[in-house]
């Protein structure tokens, strides 16, 4: 297969043989058919692989997580039900009660909620540090019982690009693995596997997918980190697991451990399960992903240097700019592009910014992100209103925020839509 990642967009994942279906066969199906028990308990036992239910895997879920998986070039993968599920899978699989979480604090702040809020309830701590800490300030942030690094590649909606390097090294030095949320940039303009991150996670329901259709998530691990080296710290993996009559995941699933855990425990105890025909309008999806990502990239940067030079607005966080902070950061890590999205600020507080997204008229108000049609949302009102003020600070998000998706319009048109809004209230 060739090692092109708009090709893997098209052909990974699925191969099909002589005589068989040219595009991957929807299995909706719950159960599977079997003529032999003593079959089945190797099944359960985990010591022969198949299917049995899907509520733990599917052939059509497995073969778009297997496309994934090529495209983050990762050692195994797996679909969840959507990108919340996926952090959360993400984190709890190496998690427990009295266990300890060093994120960044510059997140989307759904997964601000499930960390801060949700997973404290369950026992597990976090400490939140800025994008931006120095070594001094992320090294202080551990403890005995860390378990893991947890940031997003490009910020949702703050736009910070994530300094991976600096992050892992941290991460590494005190032997926990980093987990990254690859959403915004996806695998077409970002390869965090290669600047050291150890496991990724997707909301597939955006650029993935791409036109609002299927909500999704993904978890795809590297295969680098090694379990069995810091054996104290993760019994989960390197332990037997009596519900499996001793199954050592570390030991018997090599580069698949983690995410054999994941499915074998996790999904079969909290049933976060796609459905298989959102996996494969996904996965159909998938194929134009790289074309899509290019578009989505040059009409960012186009819609960005309009905004950028209007004295109507106060502030534009892109990272394609050449005068934005991150942009040094983009270059290192994403030399090809970022994504489609733009924050920027407009004057004159809750009122004025309320009224901007009232006044467009092609570019929907919508609780979205990265589709092919373009949207827009005001983060403090909406997806980071449960934060406090101290909170949206840290997490990068202005009362002034607007959050801006550009889609696959022609960019003279999105343009010209929020020129006539600004228009409106100035």
């Amino acid at each position: 297969m060739s090692e092109r990642i708009d090709t893997t967009c098209v052909q990974g994942g699925y191969q099909p043989g002589n005589g068989e279906s040219r595009t991957p066969p929807i299995i909706q199906a719950t159960t599977f058919k079997y003529t032999s028990s003593e079959q089945m308990s190797r099944l359960f036992d985990l010591s022969e692989s198949g299917y049995f239910y899907t509520r733990l895997q599917n052939p059509t879920n497995d073969t778009v997580a297997a496309k994934i998986c090529e495209l983050e070039g990762g050692a195994a993968a797996m679909l969840t039900s959507s990108g919340q599920a996926a952090n959360f899978f993400a984190l709890f699989n190496i998690c427990n009660a009295g266990d300890h979480i060093v994120a960044s604090s510059a997140i989307y702040g759904g997964t601000f909620n499930l960390i801060n809020v949700t997973m404290a309830k369950m026992g597990i701590e976090c400490t939140f540090v800025s994008p931006d800490c120095t070594d001094e300030e992320l090294e202080a942030a551990f403890r005995p019982n860390t378990k893991a690094v947890f940031g997003e590649s490009i910020a949702n909606p703050a736009l910070i690009v994530l300094d991976f390097e600096k992050f892992a090294t941290a991460a590494h030095n005190h032997g926990v693995p980093f987990i990254v949320d690859n959403t915004f940039p996806t695998p077409i303009n970002c390869r965090p596997f290669e600047f050291g991150v150890d496991i990724v996670t997707h909301a597939t329901t955006k650029y993935m997918d791409g036109h609002g259709s299927c909500v999704g998530g993904a978890i795809v691990d590297s295969g680098n980190f090694d379990w069995m080296a810091h054996a104290d710290k993760f019994p989960g993996l390197t332990t037997p697991d009596d519900s499996y009559h001793g199954v050592t995941y570390a030991k018997d699933f090599g580069p698949a451990a983690y995410i054999t855990k994941a499915t074998a425990q996790l999904m079969r105890d909290f049933g976060s399960t796609p459905a298989p025909i959102n996996s494969w309008i996904m996965g159909m999806h998938l194929e134009s992903l790289a074309l899509r990502m290019a578009r989505h990239c040059e009409n960012g940067q186009k819609v960005a240097e309009f905004l950028a030079t209007d004295p109507r607005i106060s502030w534009v966080n892109y990272p394609g700019l050449p005068s934005d902070k991150y942009h040094a950061l983009a270059e290192k890590y994403m030399p090809n592009g970022t994504c489609g999205v733009i924050s920027f600020g407009v004057p004159g507080g809750r009122e004025k910014v309320s009224a901007f997204l009232d006044g467009l008229k092609m570019v929907s108000i919508a609780t979205h992100v990265a589709d092919a049609r373009s949207c827009t949302l005001y983060p403090a009102g909406t997806t980071h209103r449960q934060l406090t003020e101290e909170q949206l600070e840290e997490a990068g998000v202005g009362i002034d925020l607007v959050r801006l998706s550009c889609g696959i319009e022609n960019a003279d048109d999105i343009i010209a839509d929020l020129d006539q809004a600004l228009a409106t209230i100035n």
